[in-house]
């Protein structure tokens, strides 16, 4: 989103913001639409808002009406290059919270160098669609345990999908997994819609460091290039040098960067 000054024929004052429902607002000129706002809470609890206007004044009206009435801390996500529209989240008073880099890897064994890599002794990969969803759903809940008592599922990117409370896993049959002789490992998500994104990689607190990370990675990078995709795409927070350290090491390259932004409790 770009936003511009108001053009002749658009008047800053004419301007009316109108809640239409629950956390969702229009901003109109003469019953015109130019402008709309809504917030939605993520599965991970956090309120997240967004506003869509193509000029700076409307943003800025639309954002003091939303922040009147929506609760702090609050969220929200840009394109790192869409200087603009970054602008005018900071004039309501957001601040970086962190960024997230998107990076393109690629799938040829030749170009990662993981076509020889193996899952350690005692360990099998499960491919997508062939997991125990009862196993699954365990290892993604004890991960989420495990993130949950460090460094904490907000440090996490936002899942958008909404899910029934309690369900974090989304199709399980895009999860393939790390097998060990009684309970599963690891596990990574890969979502096929126009382009593949890895949309998690995770291994148990107590098996890392044993290139489970890798194996998984190995074999659904792998998966893609038979399947005739030359390159997946992932995200990565800047602050995660681990993670950054092996999707770089595979030769990703960082194509784009998103912000999240927050507007800190009491606000």
């Amino acid at each position: 989103m770009n936003t511009k000054p108001f053009p002749s024929g658009l008047s800053e004052n004419a301007v009316v913001i109108t809640r239409v429902a629950d956390r969702q607002w229009h901003a109109l000129d003469d019953g015109l639409v130019v402008g709309r706002g809504y917030a939605e809470r993520r599965a991970d609890g956090r309120l997240f808002a967004c506003v869509d206007a193509w000029h700076d004044a409307v943003f800025d009206r639309l954002a003091e009406a939303m922040l009147a009435e929506l609760p702090t801390p609050l969220y929200t996500v840009v394109d790192e290059a869409d200087a603009g529209l970054t602008a005018c989240w900071r004039r309501a008073g957001f601040t970086v919270r962190r960024r997230e880099w998107e990076y393109t890897v690629p799938t040829d064994p030749r170009a990662t160098g993981l076509g020889a890599v193996l899952p350690p002794p005692g360990v099998t990969i499960v491919p997508a669609g062939q997991a125990d969803e009862r196993l699954l759903r365990e290892v993604d809940r004890a991960i989420r345990d495990e993130v949950g008592a460090t460094a904490g599922w907000h440090s996490m990117p936002a899942e958008v999908i909404p899910l029934p409370p309690g369900d974090t896993i989304v199709a399980p049959s895009k999860y393939a997994v790390a097998a060990g002789p009684d309970r599963y490992l690891g596990l990574i998500r890969v979502v096929t819609v126009i382009r593949p994104r890895i949309g998690l990689l995770a291994v148990r607190a107590g098996e890392r460091r044993r290139g489970i990370a890798r194996a998984l990675l190995a074999h659904a990078l792998g998966t893609l290039h038979h399947a005739g995709y030359a390159a997946a795409w992932a995200e990565v927070q800047e602050a995660n040098r681990a993670a950054t350290a092996l999707v770089e090491g595979f030769g990703a390259r960082p194509m784009s960067s998103n912000l999240e932004l927050e507007l800190e409790l009491g606000r």
